[in-house]
């Protein structure tokens, strides 16, 4: 990426089931909902939304074999989209153990997301 237009932080949680793709999906989501680029499009080459290169670093604390990076990627609709995955993240007690939740300890699985976009 030649330029970085923006750069968005978010963390996403799974608090029952152990999912590390449903907390990355989360924490992609916090990052970027709260956003508006109108502007964007005038900045990329041929005014082309698709030219838009996206780079998000995952920050993850267990199970980065079953990070689902292509589920991950279906959040973010427009653009080139790269992945860096990194040890991070927390572990912690969710409390409770919920069998009907796919539980199988009591661990709730925290993501941090950094997006950058630009071109």
């Amino acid at each position: 990426m030649d330029k970085v237009m923006f750069i968005e932080i978010g963390m996403g949680i799974d608090l029952h089931g152990q999912n590390v793709t449903k907390a990355a999906v989360r924490a992609v989501q916090n990052a970027i909902h709260h956003n508006s680029m109108p502007g964007l499009r005038s900045v990329l080459p041929g005014n082309d939304i698709h030219k838009m290169k996206v780079n998000v670093r995952l920050a993850v604390p267990a199970d980065r074999d079953k990070l689902d990076l292509d589920t991950v990627r279906a959040e973010l609709p427009y653009g080139e989209v790269s992945f860096e995955v990194v040890d991070g993240g927390m572990l912690t007690s969710s409390g409770v153990v919920i069998a009907e939740k796919e539980d199988k300890n009591d661990l709730a699985y925290v993501v941090i997301a950094s997006v950058e976009v630009g071109y």
